[in-house]
Formats: structure tokens, sequence, C-alpha cells
């Protein structure tokens, strides 16, 4: 059995639906799942489409260069076709915090998450013990302002080689240059320890029990150049009161941090994500 994932946005036009489940039909395929949504606003139309195929001789190159010539360039479809043989490749970044990398690699291990950890790379070597642990390699890489661009190019020389399909910031506490941003563009997840735009920077919870808040958040996100304004993943909200201290707001908002970081990597491994003009279409 062979299973691939379709993901599709174009100008929204008549027939579309018809004409790609026609498509799969005629290809001997079983659609075992599709939704769709249109942006009025843009007049966008967006498509995610799981299919199964028996055929031994399926071969998913001559599938997809079929689909673009019978019907993406008739639409003039943007699209993208994964196996479901092939996990993606997820690089861990972390530094000193550990909360999230335990939830993350706990997950993992369990076969929670449906991809593949070829590395953890940090800028520090307190967490060395925990990839070791999981037996997963561990490459330490500080970075300072006078080795910023060394350590640049080793992170990409590692990601490369090790063939990465995207990175999870898992409290990585160091701005991402443009340069790997622009090579991994909707591609670089970051956890944010509140419920942005309120309270970002350095002390979020000590600002927000100056305020008295309520509630409290976090917030997972694609990175961009503009610091914690990229298109958001996933988000949740804790409610919280006076009786709370500083240490509790921290404590629940790290519960928060690993919750929200894992369905974020959840959505993006099962290619459940779709991004155009800095905004997210997240597909049960």
């Amino acid at each position: 059995m062979h299973k691939i994932t379709l993901l599709i946005h174009c100008a929204d036009q008549p027939n579309i639906i018809a004409s790609v489940t026609n498509f799969m039909a005629s290809n001997d395929g079983n659609i075992v799942y599709i939704d769709q949504h249109v942006d009025r606003e843009q007049n966008i139309f967006f498509m995610r489409l799981e299919c199964e195929f028996s055929l031994n001789t399926f071969s998913l190159e001559e599938f997809k260069q079929s689909f673009q010539s019978v019907l993406a360039e008739q639409f003039q479809l943007h699209w993208k076709m994964y196996s479901a043989e092939r996990k993606p490749k997820m690089a861990l970044f972390v530094s000193k915090y550990d909360h999230c990398l335990y939830d993350i690699l706990g997950r993992y291990n369990s076969g929670e998450l449906c991809l593949e950890i070829p590395f953890i790379l940090s800028n520090h070597l307190d967490l060395k013990p925990i990839a070791d642990s999981f037996n997963i390699p561990f490459y330490h890489v500080p970075v300072t302002k006078a080795t910023k661009h060394e350590a640049e190019q080793k992170q990409l020389k590692l990601l490369e080689t090790h063939q990465i399909d995207f990175i999870v910031l898992a409290r990585y506490m160091q701005i991402v240059s443009e340069t790997l941003i622009d090579k991994y563009p909707n591609r670089i997840i970051n956890i944010h320890h509140s419920f942005l735009p309120a309270f970002i920077g350095a002390k979020p919870y000590h600002s927000a029990y100056k305020r008295g808040v309520k509630i409290i958040g976090s917030t997972s996100h694609y990175i961009t150049e503009e610091l914690d304004a990229g298109p958001i993943i996933a988000q949740d909200v804790a409610h919280v009161t006076h009786t709370f201290s500083i240490k509790d707001l921290i404590a629940k908002g790290r519960d928060l941090e690993k919750i929200v970081l894992s369905n974020a990597i959840k959505l993006h491994a099962n290619r459940k994500v779709m991004v155009y003009n800095n905004k997210t279409i997240i597909f049960s």
C-alpha cells in the first residue's frame, strides 16, 4: 500500500475538487481524507488530501509528473506531494532549558511523533547527557558575536549532511540568522513563552505577574526575519489567579510550552499546515 499526502493552493475557481478526486480515482487511488478551505478575502483555495494506492507498480515520481501535466498546469496549482513511506527528519536546537527537550524525546521514544531525529544541536553542553540517554547524536556549536558566522556554517553543514527537513527550536536561546531562515522557509519552528503578542521579551512571567493577569499562554510559530512575528501554528492558554506566585506562573507556563510545541511539531510533521501571506491554514 502506497499512501500520499497532497497539499494544494491556488486561485479559487470551479471544478478543482472534482478534477482532483477524479484524477485520483482514474489512477486507482482510494481517498481516505480530504478537506478544503476558501479564503474569501484573498480568493485563494486550499486543499489537503490523503490517498492510498494498492498497485505494486505505483511510482511516486511518475504520478507527480502526471499530476503536473494533467491538473497543475490547467488550474495553475501550487502543490506539494509527500509519501507516507518517508518520515520527515527533524533537527532539535536547544540551549539550557530541558523541559521541552524531555517532552519531545519522550513522545518520540514512545512512537507518538511520526518523524526522525538525526541529531540535537546546542550552544551549550548542559543537555548532552539527555541526548546521550536517548542515544541521539549531540553536537556542541558555541555561538558568540565573534564566532556567529563560523557557528552558522557548522549548523548548515550538519543540516545538509543529515538531510534535515525542518528544525525545532526547543528553547534555543539564540537569534537565528537570515541565512538559516532563507534555507528553511516556514520550516523552523519556535516556541514562545507567552501568548503573542502580549508580554514579549526576556521575562514575560514577571511582566504578567506585575499586571495581575488571569490567563497565561504559549505560542508556537515559524521563524521569520522579524522577531516573534512568524506564522502561528499552535497556541494555548491556562487560567491563573492572584494566588499564583511567579514560580507557579513559570511552572504552568512551561507545561503549556511543552504541549503547544509538541502539537506544532505533530501538525508540521503530518503535513497539516499550509502557510500563505504569513498566515497558517491548519487542517484537522
